[in-house]
């Protein structure tokens, strides 16, 4: 059995979420009829519709359903009459390449957005531009300070949008309280199925449709509803809110593998340590032992863990993110990430430290 700690990548799905999708799965009706197998089948959106709102604290009117939080992050972008598009150097691939010339803003060596940078560039663009903040980096689960983007970004007549995917159900947040315009939710990473997410935005913001065809979700996502996905988005986010404490504990694991590991090896670089991450996620670095090289062993080992983001390419390759913090080639060529999820346990770091030294002490034998 796989020790599987690759949770940013996704989050093997909860049986609860399962249960709820068969069940809706065995649901005839088209949300959009009438009659009444239409009418259970809407009354299971708007049940979803308000437990996704719950995790994130917003009105349910507010949630759109969409494929995933790759279009979500797409109707932000490009959907808004944006006049121009910022956003931090370390942002999913899905916010940087959704637009052409978008104005990135650079990373400290901890990981977060230079404020400084943004203050300077929000200086530079019209009114109505948009400013695009992670909450949580994917990579290195460096939280951003998003209520001080929001501040500078508002000062200068901006929008804020921020993808929360990777922050939803491991940290304890209110869209209301960061004070952002839009947010990027998804399914898979809290241990929903793959194929459905959510942008969040107050309906009266002027958000045009790109997916047209259709007046489904308020006329801001055409095409029939995702029935038996957005159900299990929404029982995943109904137990993801109700296990946060839980989930915050895992910090205690990740810091042991930490330790365990830096104790191995004293040169151990632990990217964004110095600053608040998300309590699951841990990305770390030993020049000279290739990061691809840890991915193969650690798999024979029957441990799962990643190197940059895994839905890039599917390859091994040095991160954009950890570039934009200072790292150099061979540091980001080295760099693996950590992610723990609602089902890990103890032995899953115990076998992944043993796995790791073992390797370790392989290579400086070598």
């Amino acid at each position: 059995m796989t020790a599987y700690l690759d949770y940013n990548a996704t989050a093997p799905i909860r049986p609860e979420a399962l249960d709820a999708m068969a069940a809706a799965l065995a649901e005839p009706g088209n949300a959009s009829s009438v009659h009444g197998p239409g009418r259970r089948a809407r009354r299971l959106v708007e049940e979803a519709r308000a437990k996704v709102a719950a995790l994130a604290g917003v009105d349910p009117a507010w949630v759109i359903f969409t494929s995933g939080g790759t279009e979500a992050n797409n109707l932000a972008l490009r959907g808004l009459p944006a006049q121009r598009i910022l956003a931090s150097a370390g942002e999913h691939d899905s916010v940087l390449q959704a637009v052409p010339e978008i104005m990135l803003i650079g990373l400290s060596a901890d990981g977060e957005i230079d404020l400084d940078a943004l203050s300077a560039a929000l200086e530079t663009v019209p009114e109505g531009s948009l400013v695009s903040v992670m909450l949580a980096n994917n990579e290195t689960g460096v939280i951003q300070p998003v209520e001080a983007v929001v501040s500078l970004a508002h000062a200068a007549g901006a929008w804020v949008h921020c993808d929360a995917v990777q922050a939803a159900g491991k940290i304890p947040f209110r869209m209301i309280d960061l004070g952002v315009d839009l947010m990027t939710l998804s399914a898979h990473k809290l241990g929903g199925p793959p194929g459905v997410g959510a942008l969040l935005a107050s309906p009266e913001l002027p958000l045009s449709a790109l997916q047209r065809g259709g007046g489904q979700e308020r006329r801001r996502r055409a095409g029939t509803e995702n029935l038996a996905g957005i159900v299990g988005f929404g029982r995943a986010a109904e137990i993801a809110l109700e296990e946060l404490p839980k989930l915050q504990k895992l910090g205690e694991l990740r810091d042991h593998f930490e330790r365990e590991i830096k104790s191995l090896a004293p040169g151990l670089k632990v990217f964004g340590g110095a600053v608040p991450r998300l309590p699951n996620t841990s990305c770390v670095a030993v020049a000279g032992l290739a990061a691809e090289t840890q991915l193969m062993a650690l798999d024979l080992a029957g441990v799962a863990v990643s190197s940059g983001a895994a839905c890039s390419s599917g390859k091994v390759q040095p991160s954009h993110v950890l570039t934009a913090m200072g790292a150099s080639p061979d540091e980001a060529g080295s760099a693996i990430r950590v992610s723990l999820g609602w089902a890990s346990v103890p032995e899953d770091v115990e076998r992944l430290i043993a796995a790791w030294g073992d390797l370790y002490r392989r290579s400086k034998a070598a």
